[in-house]
């Protein structure tokens, strides 16, 4: 029972301040500037034939300059056949040059090296991004001078409760991550909407470090910067600033994905995101703890399992609300979200799962 209310309690506790946090993470408005720089737009792509069209058709109605941009597709050993058509902009293919553990690092690492201008900015291949996506990007680094800049990733809307599910925990995860700037310690970010320079990448040795790692391209890279550089790491926070990309299609699609997600976590090297992970952990155990005690009659533990619910609710709402995004089935979420949860971050432990047609 001890177990169960300070678990709880501390979990509320951070989930409180991250509240509070996104607050304090300033909204960016884009004014009207001139562009000024060059992106090459990295895409690692494994077996995404059906996916591609759609993302270099986004990109090709970019609101930018088609000299100042330029896209670096890797191909990372596919089996089917994807074939460049003609698009109003330079792109290109790379067949990925595999030197570790991480296909995705490898294949980042090889666009970087072939690659035109001085920034990267990375998504993927079932990504669709948003008509300005470079002019804000542009229009920010020159207005707040950084090298590195996080954005947000939602899912494109289907209907049904995987994908409900789905939605709801992107949005808890997008506020963590952008309430983690509000607390001036970010450790989270998403690669299919990260953008740094050429020069930041090299200077904190990029991949170096973790490329025993199969995923965390994007954490990993964000910590070391952290570290070394903080005030060189911003990010985008404007409701029109968003990637979308598809959810999975099944649950055991989305329990190997979360799992692979989840082992990143032990190798960390933010303290905080180490803790934030362990806080998580243990609330989400505790609540399901407190279940059979509420079966049978223990109703004090009641208010505490509101407020553990309220507070995940109230977590995925501020996201929601600023990128007016419908939540459906909150409250079944918000009750199989612990079970879920919990079982990926165990299975991430001991288990092995597959990506890509590949055993990890």
């Amino acid at each position: 029972m001890e177990f169960i209310y300070i678990s709880i309690t501390i979990y509320v506790i951070l989930l409180f301040l991250f509240c509070v946090a996104f607050k304090k993470v300033k909204r960016f408005s884009p004014s009207s500037k001139e562009p000024k720089h060059s992106f090459s737009i990295v895409v690692p792509f494994r077996n995404e034939a059906h996916n591609l069209p759609q993302l270099l058709k986004s990109i090709e109605q970019l609101n930018y300059p088609i000299e100042k941009f330029e896209v670096v597709l890797v191909d990372d050993e596919s089996s089917d056949s994807f074939q460049i058509s003609s698009y109003g902009f330079r792109v290109f293919e790379l067949k990925n040059i595999q030197n570790s553990n991480s296909p995705k690092k490898d294949a980042i690492q090889t666009a970087i090296a072939g690659s035109n201008f001085d920034w990267v900015i990375t998504t993927d291949a079932d990504c669709v991004v948003p008509e300005n996506w470079l002019l804000d990007l542009d229009i920010f680094i020159q207005t707040e001078k950084k090298e590195m800049v996080c954005g947000p990733v939602l899912f494109k809307k289907q209907k049904g409760f995987l994908y409900d599910f789905q939605q709801i925990e992107m949005l808890s995860l997008q506020s963590v991550t952008i309430s983690s700037f509000g607390l001036k310690k970010p450790f989270m970010c998403n690669g299919a909407n990260l953008a740094y320079t050429k020069k930041l990448f090299h200077e904190v040795n990029g991949f170096e470090g973790n490329s025993t790692i199969a995923s965390g391209d994007d954490v990993f890279l964000l910590q070391k910067v952290v570290v070394q550089f903080p005030e060189k790491v911003g990010f985008l926070l404007n409701s029109n600033y968003v990637v979308q990309t598809n959810c999975a299609q099944s649950w055991k699609e989305l329990f190997y994905q979360r799992v692979r997600w989840a082992g990143k976590s032990t190798a960390y090297s933010s303290f905080f995101g180490k803790l934030v992970a362990l806080v998580v952990l243990f609330g989400n155990l505790a609540f399901i703890m407190a279940i059979p005690f509420l079966s049978i009659g223990n109703f004090k533990l009641i208010p505490i399992f509101i407020l553990k619910i309220s507070v995940d609710l109230l977590l995925a709402n501020q996201t929601a609300a600023f990128y007016q995004i419908s939540m459906i089935n909150r409250l079944l979420t918000a009750l199989f979200y612990p079970f879920f949860s919990s079982a990926v971050a165990l299975y991430s432990l001991f288990g092995k799962y597959e990506w890509k047609d590949r055993k990890v």
